[in-house]
């Protein structure tokens, strides 16, 4: 299942270091939530993302408004992409 998405990068302050992510839609995140999909831990879910000419396999977590796809520093940085920048996802999603 191939998802596009934009998203506002959000930093999240955890222990001492910062994880940023870019949130999916409410809706898009309603529509996998009804799929059958394999129990992973903290009910993730496997993808292929692509943001700009970046492209990893990492995975998304349900979070309180929208699963979250984290953003590695190395693809912050190979995109120049900071907290507050809009950003456009392509993800392929493999666990379904």
């Amino acid at each position: 299942m191939r998802i596009e998405f934009e998203s506002t990068v959000i930093r999240w302050n955890a222990r001492t270091d910062s994880w940023f992510f870019a949130t999916m839609p409410e809706e898009l995140s309603a529509e996998l939530r009804e799929l059958p999909s394999p129990s992973r831990g903290f009910g993730s879910l496997r993808v292929r993302a692509r943001i700009g000419s970046s492209i990893w396999s990492t995975s998304i977590f349900p979070g309180d408004a929208g699963y979250v796809l984290p953003l590695k520093k190395a693809i912050r940085e190979a995109q120049r992409i900071g907290e507050g920048d809009i950003v456009t996802v392509d993800l392929d999603i493999i666990d379904l």
